[in-house]
C-alpha cells in the first residue's frame, strides 16, 4: 500500500518541494487521487498550480499499442520527456494502464503482464512527480500501489 493514505494537498506539495530531484529513490513521487469523476483531475491541477509547474497529460491512445514492444517504447519516451520538462506527469483514469495483472491464459495476457512489469520498472527509475486519477482504487495493481507515496481521497 501507499505510504501515506488521505494526506492533504498541502502535505503532498510540501513533500514534493522537499524531495531530492533526479534521485531514483528520493526524487520520484507518485500520487494517486481517488474519488468521484473529475475530482482527481482537479486535485492534480491544484498540485501543479501549487508547485508552479506544468501538467503533462498522458494521452493513453498514443502510448498504448497493440504491437508488441511499442507500448514500452512509447512509455520510455514519455518518462524521458516528462523528466526533461519538470512537469507533473498526469495519468487520468489510470486504472486503464495501471490495472491489476491477470492470470496468464494466452500470449496476449503474457504480454500485458510484461507491459505492466516494464511500467513498474519505469516507476522506480523516474525522477519526477506523477499524478494519477481513478474512481476505483481497488482496480489498481497492488504492486503499483506499493510504489505510490500518497493516495488522496478527493470529494
Amino acid at each position: 500500500m501507499a505510504k501515506n493514505q488521505n494526506p492533504t494537498l498541502t502535505e503532498i506539495a510540501t513533500a514534493a518541494r522537499n524531495r531530492t530531484k533526479g534521485k531514483k529513490s528520493n526524487g520520484n513521487m507518485w500520487v494517486v487521487f481517488t474519488g468521484p469523476a473529475r475530482s482527481g483531475r482537479t486535485g492534480a491541477e491544484q498540485l501543479a498550480e501549487e508547485l508552479e509547474v506544468g501538467l503533462l497529460r498522458v494521452d493513453l491512445h498514443k502510448v498504448v499499442s497493440k504491437y508488441i514492444g511499442e507500448t514500452e517504447k512509447n512509455l520510455h519516451k514519455l518518462f524521458k520527456s516528462a523528466e526533461a520538462s519538470n512537469a507533473i506527469l498526469f495519468f487520468d483514469e489510470a486504472d486503464s494502464l495501471f490495472g491489476k495483472r491477470g492470470e496468464v491464459k494466452d500470449a496476449h495476457d503474457r504480454y500485458a503482464n510484461i507491459g505492466m512489469n516494464y511500467l513498474l520498472q519505469q516507476i522506480e527509475t523516474y525522477g519526477g512527480i506523477a499524478a494519477l486519477t481513478t474512481t476505483k482504487k481497488s482496480n489498481l495493481d497492488p504492486g503499483f500501489l506499493r510504489r505510490c507515496r500518497f493516495v488522496m481521497k478527493c470529494r
